[in-house]
């Protein structure tokens, strides 16, 4: 019974942490205004004393309130800056912006930049934004060496995401498995593979994916007695019969399947095509595209936890396959 009140009192108090960060949201108590008595929202939403108490304190944890003693408590006016600097652009990491955005108090400003994998450029966006933010979500240029500037930022202050193959140094992060992880997804689809005799990695010379992703394929095919390639370049090849490739840019895929066509074969049954990172395009691109992807949304949200929270995180997320029907 204990219990379950507990789980109750914690969903009430959820409940009116969501309902009043919607109102600072959208404006209805605006920086600077205080907000309703503990007595009064207590007796408009049906709730305890305590109960709107403890909402209070975690809002205020989120630097979205503030309290004066003897008058209440205030919508904080502090805007706290943040930097978020990625790779480059592409759908997910819209994904990842908006989860990103979404789970952050109304009173939290990002900055969102692009390096572009040019170390030059990100050692510039790193040193001129030193003291102007309060936290850091930083994409590196490399993965497979950390930045030595970054040991110019706090490690409080952090957050390294999507980080691959080198010591974080005691940092936060929130990243992927690009080996691993990668050769676990595989395994999970082990038994559709084997319609195949070859599985063909699209690996461009100029491919910023971490090239050890290749040593997992090729661990999984020996152990699976399948053949595998790299192909570096699609000029000039021919789609065949019987292979499944894996691709990491879009515009491959595009090629794929219209070498496919070329040839008379059907993505899917003739051929297999498994794409890295999903994108919401892969649903009605020819028979639906399967994707190797980790879930983008909630490594915006981790980011947002250690933003707005203070919490150090230490997160490896699974890499899954979203089965669709080109394999």
């Amino acid at each position: 019974m204990k219990e379950n009140k507990g789980k109750q009192l914690v969903s009430k108090v959820s409940q009116l942490v969501e309902v009043l960060s919607c109102a600072i949201d959208r404006h209805v108590y605006e920086p600077g205004d205080f907000l309703p008595s503990i007595n009064s929202l207590s007796e408009e939403y049906q709730v305890s004393r305590d109960t709107v108490f403890k909402a209070f304190r975690i809002l205020k944890n989120r630097k979205l309130i503030e309290s004066y003693p003897g008058k209440g408590y205030y919508v904080n006016d502090h805007l706290v800056k943040v930097l978020l600097l990625l790779d480059q652009y592409s759908s997910f990491k819209v994904t990842l912006y908006n989860s990103f955005i979404r789970n952050l108090p109304a009173n939290y400003k990002v900055d969102m930049l692009f390096h572009q994998y040019s170390e030059s450029l990100f050692n510039t966006i790193i040193r001129d934004s030193i003291g102007k933010y309060n936290k850091y979500v930083v994409m590196n240029f490399n993965n497979e060496k950390f930045s030595d500037i970054l040991s110019t930022i706090h490690k409080d202050k952090l957050l390294l995401l999507d980080f691959g193959k080198f010591d974080k140094k005691g940092y936060s992060y929130v990243c992927q498995d690009f080996e691993e992880g990668f050769y676990q997804a595989l395994m999970s689809i082990r038994d559709l593979l084997h319609k195949y005799r070859e599985l063909d990695a699209v690996f461009g010379k100029e491919e910023k994916h971490p090239r050890s992703s290749l040593d997992y394929l090729r661990k999984f095919c020996e152990e699976e007695h399948l053949g595998s390639r790299v192909i570096d370049s699609l000029d000039n090849v021919k789609v065949e019969k019987g292979i499944l490739y894996i691709v990491m840019r879009q515009r491959d895929i595009v090629k794929i399947i219209k070498s496919g066509r070329e040839e008379s074969l059907v993505c899917g049954k003739d051929f297999g095509l498994l794409a890295y990172n999903d994108m919401p395009v892969f649903e009605v691109i020819d028979c639906g595209i399967t994707s190797m992807t980790i879930d983008w949304e909630e490594m915006g949200q981790s980011a947002a936890d250690f933003v707005r929270d203070d919490t150090p995180v230490h997160k490896v997320l699974p890499t899954k396959i979203i089965l669709r029907h080109s394999v």
